[in-house]
């Protein structure tokens, strides 16, 4: 065990394990690496209601601490949009956390300076072109679960989120989509501009936010392989694919 790594995945906001299955299997069929995801509170079947933010920092440290109870020592850590929130927060907390990859990280959303009526009424308009852009079934399922508490809790979490990436050292490996209309590129070059470790960031064309299904999935994932298993990992600290 202590010459293993785990690995623990993060899904984003209103997502799943699903939403990074390939990934995880990929990762999962190395060795020397064990793979670990789960659900985020909220998310099993419906998304509930009655969920508060703290609750998904809750579960995220609970998860890491059970694989610190496992004997792990290396934790390496993805997650993706609110997910990389949460990920953050764990290499912010744990020093057992070595590695650290963020794709599309919600640290903003739609545009950082509009209001919170004014980006629901962004999203209601943009609607048609997100469905267009993304799986439409997909897209339109998980929007009619999300009710506005959960909505609002997830902006506290952005709120409570901004200064977690000037507290993290590990190396982190960020992944942005440049036709990503959630997540947009400012929030990930913000977090490139506050970490304090090694930091790599990668802008991936035609990529939207759903990262790990779009046609630079291959790529990305054999890019965080490598990534993890790399003692010394050599690549352009901002590169576009």
């Amino acid at each position: 065990m202590m010459f293993r790594k785990a690995v623990l995945i993060i899904h984003g906001f209103a997502g799943g394990v699903y939403d990074e299955e390939n990934l995880f299997y990929q990762l999962n069929s190395h060795l020397r690496l064990d793979v670990y995801n789960f659900t985020l509170p909220g998310h099993e079947r419906n998304l509930s209601h009655d969920i508060d933010y703290q609750d998904w920092i809750q579960s995220t440290e609970q998860h890491i601490e059970l694989l610190i109870d496992k004997g792990y020592r290396s934790i390496y850590v993805v997650g993706h949009s609110m997910g990389g929130l949460l990920a953050t927060y764990a290499a912010m907390k744990y020093p057992q956390v070595k590695k650290l990859v963020l794709a599309a990280p919600a640290f903003q959303y739609l545009d950082e300076d509009t209001k919170l009526k004014d980006k629901v009424d962004t999203m209601l308009k943009n609607g048609p072109s997100i469905i267009k852009t993304y799986h439409a079934h997909e897209i339109l399922s998980r929007i009619l679960k999300v009710s506005v508490p959960m909505f609002l809790e997830f902006t506290k979490i952005v709120e409570k989120s901004q200064e977690w990436p000037s507290h993290v050292r590990v190396p982190t490996l960020i992944f942005q989509g440049l036709n990503d209309e959630i997540v947009p590129k400012t929030s990930s070059e913000f977090v490139y501009e506050q970490l304090l470790g090694k930091k790599w960031l990668v802008y991936v064309e035609d990529a939207t936010h759903d990262l790990f299904k779009s046609s630079k999935e291959n790529f990305i994932n054999r890019e965080i392989e490598s990534f993890f298993l790399s003692s010394h990992y050599r690549a352009s600290s901002i590169r576009k694919w």
